[in-house]
C-alpha cells in the first residue's frame, strides 16, 4: 500500500508542531561531532514520524537522520529529516524544517517540506506539480548567473575533505548576484522551487536532507542532478545541484571549472 500526499502533509505538520512547541530548557543539546548538534526535539520529531509511518505502513523501509536505516521493503522507501537546520534551531534562529520524501521502486513520488515558524507547507506529487499551501510553485526564469541569488551549505566535518566547497563558494560569489548560506538544505531547495532563490548546490549531504526537496524542485519546473550532472543525486555520498534548466547548466559549468583548476576529479 502506498501513502497519499495528504497523509505525508499531515504527519509533517504534526512533527513541525512538536518542534515549534518544544521547550528550550528541555532541548538537552548534544554534539554528534565537533560541529554538528542534535537535540531532544530532533529525537521527538523523528520518533513521532517513524511511529506514524510504521503504524500505517509497517512493511516500509525508512532512512532517518538520527536512527539510520530501518528494515522493510525497499520497494517503499522513506527519507526523513525530522529537523533540518538543527544548528539554527538550537541557537534560536527560526529557519528550520521537517522534510519527508517517499520513493516507490526507487523513484521519488511524494515530497513534503514544512516550515513550522511560517506555517509554510511545500508539497509535491510526481506528475502533479508542486505547491506552497496549495498554490502552484514555479522556479525562477533568470538566464544569467549575475541575476541570481544562489544558496549552498558546507560539510559539517570538512577538515580533511578533498572539496570543502569553499572554492565553489568563492567562484559563485564572483559570478552570481550573491550567494547565501542559510542553514537548512530542505528550505534552500523549496525556496528554489518557489523562485525565492535561483539555484542550490552542495558537495556532501544526507539523502534525508534533499529527497523531498528534489521532487518539489522538479515538479516546479527545475532540474536536479548530482554535482557532475548525473541523475544519481540520492547515492551515498550525495551531492546535488538544482535550478531552472538554463541556470542549472551554467552552475554545472562553474563547478566543473573549479574542479579542473583544483585538480579534483
Amino acid at each position: 500500500m502506498k501513502p497519499t500526499l495528504d497523509f505525508v502533509n499531515q504527519i509533517a505538520v504534526n512533527a513541525g508542531d512538536i518542534l515549534k512547541n518544544f521547550k528550550r530548557e528541555d532541548l538537552d543539546i548534544a554534539h554528534k561531532s565537533s560541529r554538528d548538534l542534535v537535540t531532544q526535539a530532533d529525537y521527538a520529531s523523528e520518533r513521532y514520524l517513524i511511529d506514524a509511518i510504521q503504524q500505517v505502513f509497517p512493511g516500509h523501509a525508512i532512512i532517518a537522520e538520527e536512527s539510520g536505516e530501518s528494515g522493510g521493503s525497499k520497494e517503499h522507501q522513506w527519507f526523513i529529516d525530522p529537523l533540518d537546520g538543527t544548528l539554527n534551531y538550537a541557537h534560536g534562529v527560526p529557519f528550520y524544517a521537517v522534510s519527508i520524501g517517499y520513493a516507490y521502486r526507487g523513484e521519488l513520488t511524494l515530497g513534503v517540506v514544512y516550515d513550522p515558524e511560517r506555517g509554510e507547507l511545500f508539497s509535491a506529487q510526481r506528475g502533479s506539480g508542486a505547491t506552497l499551501n496549495g498554490a502552484p510553485l514555479q522556479v525562477s526564469q533568470y538566464t544569467e548567473l549575475v541575476d541570481c541569488m544562489l544558496v549552498t551549505g558546507f560539510p559539517q566535518e570538512a577538515d580533511n575533505s578533498q572539496d570543502d566547497n569553499a572554492a565553489n563558494f568563492i567562484r559563485f560569489n564572483t559570478q552570481a548576484q550573491t550567494v547565501r548560506r542559510l542553514g537548512s538544505a530542505a528550505l534552500d531547495m523549496v525556496y528554489v522551487a518557489a523562485g525565492r532563490l535561483d539555484g542550490f548546490w552542495q558537495v556532501s549531504i544526507g539523502q534525508w536532507d534533499i529527497a523531498a526537496g528534489c521532487l518539489i524542485v522538479q515538479e516546479a519546473g527545475g532540474v536536479v542532478t548530482d554535482l557532475y550532472g548525473g541523475p544519481d543525486y540520492l547515492q551515498t555520498p550525495s551531492t546535488v545541484v538544482c535550478a531552472n534548466p538554463v541556470i542549472h547548466q551554467k552552475m554545472l559549468e562553474v563547478l566543473a571549472a573549479v574542479r579542473a583548476e583544483r585538480g579534483v576529479a
